[in-house]
């Protein structure tokens, strides 16, 4: 056995309401890697209910590594939710017409551009997520978190805005564990060391 397969909805028997999420997806402007589990309270058909304005017409994405874990009503501000900020108004005239049409004209709403999601990321219940946000490999994102700003890998986050609580292990071993990207090795390999990832012993993965 090599762990579950990775191309099923539901790796838990008789549970369906933790998913491997890209197994569910259906925008595709949503990507998501392998073996990302999305976690509900009640259905976890809510998980693209709560990517908040994705328009196909600003064409940003979600974009989500593998074996990341995300909590129930996490939410993903996209960029279809900006209204401009340098002008005298942040109202949408353009978009009620009527003779406000041409509001907009030579203009464009602000774009922040993609959400970026590393690997082994965890993302805790109600967090969310605004436009434009990469968030590094390893990282944490504490429960009820804004995250306005990029995060570091191995780093934790919590608040609104999130800021940095702590790093998760040393310099050198963050390091390390970005130049071995264990999410990528085959499957076998990391079925053979799953004893070892959940230590924090880095020497021992092999």
């Amino acid at each position: 056995m090599n762990g579950p397969d990775k191309n099923i909805k539901f790796p838990l028997q008789n549970y369906d309401r933790l998913c491997f999420l890209k197994n569910i997806i259906k925008n595709p402007n949503i990507i998501v890697g392998d073996y990302t589990y999305y976690d509900d309270f009640e259905n976890v058909k809510n998980f693209e209910k709560n990517v908040k304005y994705l328009f196909d017409f600003v064409g940003d994405k979600l974009i989500i590594g593998k074996f990341c874990m995300i909590a129930s009503d996490v939410k993903f501000i996209m960029n279809g939710a900006n209204h401009l900020t340098d002008a005298l108004s942040t109202y949408p005239f353009a978009i009620f017409g009527q003779g406000w049409e041409s509001a907009m004209d030579g203009k464009s709403y602000p774009k922040k551009g993609d959400i970026t999601i590393g690997n082994d990321v965890w993302i805790g219940y109600n967090a969310t997520i605004m436009a434009g946000v990469t968030i590094g490999d390893g990282a944490i994102i504490a429960t009820n978190a804004t995250v306005t700003k990029d995060v570091e890998p191995y780093t934790i986050v919590g608040g609104n805005p999130a800021k940095e609580i702590r790093k998760r292990f040393d310099n050198r071993t963050i390091e390390k564990l970005l130049e071995l990207q264990w999410w990528d090795w085959d499957i076998e390999k990391i079925t053979a060391n799953v004893a070892n990832l959940t230590t924090n012993k880095i020497e021992n993965l092999q």
